[in-house]
């Protein structure tokens, strides 16, 4: 049987890596080789976790921004490029949640989770794909949602959101695979993270839930990226062993 690719030396970018998913993918492609390119807005977070990745015989730059500015995307790519000579895989992990009724809803809160959710998604993926085009090679992830198939009161403008990544997904992984591209999408239920806490979620309710830990996500993570040449997984969903809550 075919064996799964090494992530030696695999040029990894990750946005959103400052806390949650974001953070525990790092470290766990750290822990397999690869070389990784962070980002996120808090820019303390980001150095702390590269010098954690440094100190443990890691390699890892970041760059601080809004994953939603077409520049932090651009310069992220370009940071690849320069420091290890190519990206192989770009993991669309930033995100927002805001869960509230559509008439609680402001156009500036569905502005907000439309650029955190799915501008950024589109920003990154695009100024990713010329490189791996021309090289031939590569995968862009998208962390969605178990909202992206699947809608719930009270979540109407995060669900699109994720709905549309997983849409976006599909339709590049159509469009890219010609040039031995993979694309495909993460689908968490619930993670214990800050993610929307004081938007619908508070810190006691997510400690005390069957959520899962941002390890068992990032694990998936890195099993999609290490299937063999001719594999890729296009959609994984991934649940807690708790009842039918998210």
């Amino acid at each position: 049987m075919p064996d799964a690719i090494s992530l030696t030396g695999k040029s990894v970018l990750i946005t959103g890596a400052s806390s949650g998913i974001g953070w525990a993918a790092a470290l766990a492609f750290a822990a397999k080789g690869a070389n990784l390119v962070l980002t996120a807005r808090r820019e303390e977070r980001l150095r702390e976790l590269c010098e954690t990745i440094k100190k443990a015989g890691g390699e890892a730059v970041f760059i601080a921004g809004d994953a939603s500015d077409e520049a932090t995307a651009e310069d992220c790519v370009a940071l690849a490029v320069s420091e290890y000579g190519r990206l192989d895989i770009l993991i669309n992990n930033a995100g927002a949640g805001n869960y509230r009724d559509l008439v609680d809803t402001s156009v500036e809160e569905y502005d907000a989770l439309m650029d955190s959710n799915m501008k950024s998604s589109f920003l990154f993926a695009r100024a990713a794909a010329p490189g791996m085009i021309e090289q031939k090679s590569g995968e862009i992830l998208f962390i969605s949602s178990v909202a992206g198939l699947q809608g719930c009161a009270g979540e109407s403008v995060y669900s699109a959101s994720k709905w549309a990544q997983i849409g976006f997904a599909q339709s590049l992984d159509a469009e890219l695979r010609k040039h031995n591209i993979k694309v495909g999408t993460i689908c968490p239920g619930g993670v214990k993270t800050e993610f929307a806490v004081g938007k619908g979620r508070t810190e006691e309710g997510v400690q005390n839930s069957h959520m899962m830990e941002p390890s068992e996500i990032a694990d998936a993570i890195v099993f999609a990226c290490s299937q063999p040449p001719n594999a890729r997984i296009l959609q994984m969903t991934v649940r807690h062993m708790g009842g039918a809550a998210k």
